[in-house]
């Protein structure tokens, strides 16, 4: 069979500099310029032809002939998975995923090292991330952030997608994931209580999430993180999850201290009376009243200057 997939390919004109992770975040629908796309999606149209059923055995030396479409990568690192997931190409996708046969395929990793699942979460195609797991696919794997699929689904709220993944990794991967921080000593139960998503938050507690895990880089626990947002629903879900109000962040500071460089009384409040007495005062403050005297000084003492990293 004559295969003209590298000059398809070659063809494309992309442009590796101007590629970033954000620019994917759009789900890359941007990614390929039309003519571009067209061609790519004629690739893949052949595969209808190219691949052959799983009932059939091949005859030896065909196998390779015909799977070559496994083994074309774009400028960008992308195999035609990737770009059929980026341009949601169902009947494409759930083709190449069955045709694989093997995880080293779906778990290929583009420049930004994306694997389908990241892309499938990016796209927030529920239906693709399961195919993927139950095919396979490897959930641990990080990107050039350090973000797994399921912190993705975490930062941009994509409920379906976390539920797939919960659902369908494999218990030891799960909890992987979720302790797993990226490149930016974040957690996946950070990135949800940051970005507010309580549902998401309530769900991994239930599913084992350590909700007292500190940020690497600041010592800050998602109690932490959800008084510097001001969010009141989420301070109270977590202290009714079992969240630690006394727990200090590498710069010595409690959640109530966080209180002090915001208006909202009502958070400070519901801290207050959970919080050890002994550690309500700011450290290093003389009193109460000498912040309201000078709030920038304040603001500047409890400000995230406090890094760590790596345990340094």
């Amino acid at each position: 069979m004559d295969l003209h997939r590298t000059s398809i390919l070659n063809q494309m004109d992309y442009n590796r500099e101007s590629k970033s992770t954000e620019e994917r975040l759009d789900s890359g629908l941007d990614s390929l310029k039309e003519e571009e796309y067209q061609a790519v999606a004629a690739e893949i149209r052949r595969l209808q032809v190219d691949c052959d059923p799983p009932q059939h055995k091949q005859a030896p030396g065909v196998s390779e002939e015909l799977q070559e479409w496994k083994t074309q990568i774009t400028e960008d690192g992308d195999t035609l998975l990737h770009l059929a997931i980026i341009h949601e190409a169902k009947d494409y996708i759930k083709t190449m995923i069955d045709a694989s046969r093997n995880t080293d395929f779906l778990n290929t990793q583009n420049d930004l090292r994306q694997t389908s699942l990241h892309l499938a979460v990016i796209t927030n195609q529920a239906d693709v991330c399961q195919h993927l797991l139950v095919s396979g696919c490897d959930p641990t794997l990080v990107d050039n952030r350090g973000d797994t699929p399921l912190h993705i689904a975490c930062r941009h709220g994509k409920l379906l997608c976390f539920s797939v993944i919960t659902q369908y990794c494999q218990k030891e991967h799960l909890q992987t994931v979720m302790a797993a921080c990226n490149y930016h000593g974040q957690n996946c139960l950070h990135l949800a209580s940051v970005h507010g998503f309580l549902s998401l938050v309530e769900n991994m507690v239930e599913l084992g999430a350590d909700i007292n895990a500190k940020e690497q880089h600041n010592g800050r626990s998602a109690l932490h993180l959800a008084v510097d947002q001001q969010n009141l629903s989420l301070v109270k879900l977590l202290l009714k999850k079992g969240a630690d109000p006394n727990l200090l962040s590498s710069g010595g500071h409690t959640p109530y201290h966080l209180t002090y460089g915001y208006g909202s009384f009502d958070i400070r409040e519901e801290l207050y009376a959970l919080t050890d007495p002994d550690l309500r005062e700011l450290p290093d403050s003389e009193s109460d009243d000498s912040e309201e005297e000078d709030d920038e000084s304040d603001e500047e003492q409890v400000g995230y200057d406090d890094i760590h990293w790596n345990g340094h």
